[in-house]
């Protein structure tokens, strides 16, 4: 049939464009924040805080004394070592670090204050997800942060205040995602920095988040089907840049700084597979069904000879396959994906310090748990959808199933109370767990009386693996305190030597054990030299060195470049400096140096009232400084007012000011009701009151009290002497006096001056 041409309007003619298919990706969404979502956030944290209320009445737990910072890093200068100096923190994580300084500055040292940080930074990071889930155009989003903030799995990374970095990272890392999906819609430059600099502070906090390149990508292919170079790969090539340089750099100092390397990580390839999949598997099913969570599980040993281990990595390339075959639905294969990529760094193909314990840890699968989460919550709400009474079933899940996660959670957090509950429950679970009894050993040891209790504790994680140097160290550490057991503890420390000859800690421990011992002196200082040598960066060896050497005759510079040696490794390490500046003020000509060096220590810890002391014991050998020298003793007085010595010294100094022996007597009068057996104090008392009208027998009644305490006390039975010669009619009291202590050391010319004087009758 023929078409008139009449019947065809006349328009003018364009090209009309075909509109591309709109991804799920590119689709508009409703607005990720509405007026309810505050109201959901808020119930999130306070579900939070209730489901984590036993963890937050616990305790510093193992290793949180080498997480929240140390009081040599408080300083605004320990801020700046925690970025560029490594070694000042257990791990290099600068971010977590500096946000553990940040903490200490606004709550110091209450421990309620990390935990609420680490409850929040979870709830946060709960929150955040919630949004991810929601930009992914996904259902059952406040499901999955739900589920997430409630599970009991992640209880480990949220109670263990040491975790902080697991939960402060997920923070980041969620929001570098979320901001980078918006970019990945819009392509705005500011959007795209915003997520690399999120990226980045995730990587400072933690290094598993180097994983999230390779999430996003997974997460584009599951939305297109395809990865296009330009739009998805490109942009992120510096991110895989940035993760793989930071792994490379952590797994370096794990080795370096932290010691993961030697006989625990010498395993085979097949034996890292092997593991790799039971791994997988052991994560999967603590997920699915969280029951006997434990702190420190048992450490498998992978044995290609046995053939039940290979049907853990059998199990997971036939699930892979069985996944690939439903590529169409790319959903369950990118979840996968996105779980056993999250935890490949901890698979077993690199080598982390915690594997010398146990190859898994609750905390280890904190981000990875998100590849399953957000998939079944997806799921669950899209089968209640699917309800004719939906919106009931939806509230009833939205109640139920985080009810349930929230009473385990409760539940599991209770363990991490305190250190002995941590151990006791994990040693129910794992008696087998050397570890877990070391730790419990060290725990005991802590309390009075139960050192018995402790030893016992050692010696049952030796039975179980005799072969660990470390456990011989560590129980020589504790009989070396128990009186009467030195010998005993030289065996332990010398059995690790055997066991591992280049165990530098053994070796510094051998010679404080050694030191205590007459004529050993010698072998001490060996020991230090060998644990040094072994050990360059050995900060307390170097000082114990220093220490030994100080009691050598004609050692003295030797000691000081030891002390020097340690502070150049530490600049902030107190001891060291009041132990250099102790050497150095036995020698006059470096007074000042000395001086220099309490001040130094006092710089760093303002309130360490034995450098004030010490300070002002320097300063008074000064000539004009003894108002100095007062300030500082009273300065020590303030922040401890019982501090005998101090009270002491502080006499010494005003008895030389004119019209102040008053208070000099009642600076000596508050050492003895301190210290009523002081003898020095005796002999202070004794010359100020020698110096005041009508208080003569007063002191002769204290330098008697100071021979009574110390007989061979020559300088108060000088003083003592020069009292009787004073009073009528007892000169023969203080010629017998002055005879005795010339029996004692005859080269004392003033003395002998002093008794002629008396017989001539002068």
């Amino acid at each position: 049939m023929q078409i008139s041409a009449k019947k065809i309007p006349n328009v003018q003619a364009r090209q009309v464009r075909a509109r591309p298919k709109q991804t799920q990706l590119d689709q508009p969404t409703s607005p990720l924040v509405g007026a309810s979502d505050v109201a959901a956030w808020m119930a999130i944290l306070l579900a939070t805080v209730v489901a984590y209320w036993p963890a937050l009445h616990g305790g510093l737990l193992w290793d949180d004394t080498s997480h929240v910072t140390s009081p040599v890093l408080q300083s605004l200068h320990g801020l700046w070592r925690i970025w560029f100096k490594l070694g000042a923190t257990q791990q290099y994580y600068p971010l977590l670090h500096s946000s553990f300084w940040i903490e200490h500055r606004l709550w110091g040292d209450s421990v309620l204050g990390y935990h609420l940080a680490n409850v929040t930074e979870h709830a946060l990071a709960a929150c955040l997800l919630v949004l991810v889930v929601r930009r992914l155009g996904l259902p059952g989003g406040w499901l999955a942060g739900l589920i997430f903030a409630l599970h009991p799995v992640c209880v480990e990374a949220v109670a263990w205040i040491s975790e902080q970095k697991s939960t402060l990272s997920a923070v980041f890392y969620l929001s570098s995602a979320l901001t980078y999906l918006y970019f990945d819609q819009t392509r705005r430059r500011s959007q795209y920095f915003g997520a690399l600099a999120l990226f980045i502070l995730a990587l400072l906090t933690k290094t598993v988040t180097a994983t999230l390149p390779a999430a996003l990508l997974v997460v584009f292919w599951w939305q297109r089907g395809r990865l296009d170079w330009k739009r998805d790969v490109r942009p992120l090539l510096p991110w895989f840049v940035l993760g793989a340089s930071s792994g490379l750099f952590t797994a370096w100092v794990e080795r370096t700084f932290i010691g993961a390397e030697g006989e625990d990580f010498r395993l085979t390839l097949l034996q890292r597979v092997l593991l790799a999949g039971r791994v997988l598997c052991f994560y999967a099913g603590k997920l699915v069904w969280p029951s006997n969570l434990i702190f420190s599980y048992p450490r498998w040993q992978p044995d290609p000879t046995v053939w039940w281990q290979y049907l853990y990595p059998l199990a997971v390339l036939a699930l892979v396959g069985a996944l690939w075959g439903l590529v169409r639905r790319r959903g369950p294969l990118a979840s996968f994906l996105l779980f056993a990529g999250t935890l490949f760094p901890v698979l077993g193909f690199l080598n982390v310090y915690p594997f010398r314990f146990s190859y898994v840890a609750d905390h280890f699968q904190y981000l990875a748990t998100l590849g399953i989460i957000v998939p079944a919550a997806s799921t669950m709400a899209l089968g209640i959808r699917r309800i004719p009474s939906g919106k009931a079933a939806n509230a009833a899940l939205l109640l139920v199933v985080p009810a349930v996660l929230g009473i385990l959670t409760w539940r599991q957090s209770g363990m991490y109370r305190d250190n002995e509950t941590l151990f006791r429950v994990t040693l129910e679970h794992n008696p087998g767990g050397w570890w877990a009894h070391q730790n419990m050993g060290f725990v005991l040891s802590q309390m009075p009386g139960r050192m018995p209790d402790a030893i016992a504790e050692y010696q049952t994680a030796l039975r179980i693996n005799p072969d660990d140097a470390g456990l011989h160290d560590s129980l020589g550490r504790l009989l070396s305190k128990i009186p009467g057991r030195s010998a005993d503890a030289i065996a332990e420390y010398r059995t690790a030597l055997r066991i591992q000859p280049l165990y530098a800690p053994a070796h510094n421990n051998l010679g404080i054990a050694l030191v205590e011992i007459p004529d050993r002196l010698p072998e001490a200082i060996a020991e230090f030299q060998a644990a040094v040598r072994l050990q360059p960066t050995y900060v307390h060896a170097h000082m114990n060195l220093g220490n030994a050497l100080s009691q050598v005759p004609g050692r003295l510079p030797d000691a000081i470049a030891e002390y020097q040696a340690a502070l150049r490794l530490q600049p902030e390490y107190v001891p060291a400096h009041m132990n250099l500046a102790d050497v150095l003020s036995q020698t006059p000509d470096r007074l000042p140096e000395a001086i220099a060096e309490y001040q130094a220590a006092l710089r760093i810890k303002p309130d360490y009232a034995k450098a004030h002391n010490s300070l002002g014991y320097a300063l008074a050998k000064m000539p004009g400084r003894l108002p100095d020298a007062i300030a500082q003793y009273q300065a020590a007085l303030q922040l401890q007012p019982d501090y005998a010595e101090a009270h002491d010294n502080l006499g010494d100094a005003l008895v030389q000011v004119p019209g102040r022996l008053a208070d000099a007597v009642s600076e000596y009068q508050a050492t003895l009701q301190i210290q009523p057996d002081n003898p020095e104090a005796h002999n202070g008392l004794g010359y100020a009151l020698s110096q005041m009208p009508g208080k003569m027998e007063d002191a002769i009644a204290e330098f008697r009290a100071a021979l009574l305490v110390q007989p061979d006390y020559l300088q108060a039975r000088i003083n003592l002497g020069n009292a009787l010669a004073q009073m009528p009619g007892r000169r023969q009291e203080a010629l017998a006096q002055y005879e005795l202590v010339l029996q004692a050391k005859p080269d004392l010319e003033n003395v002998r001056q002093l008794i002629k004087g008396l017989r001539d009758g002068k």
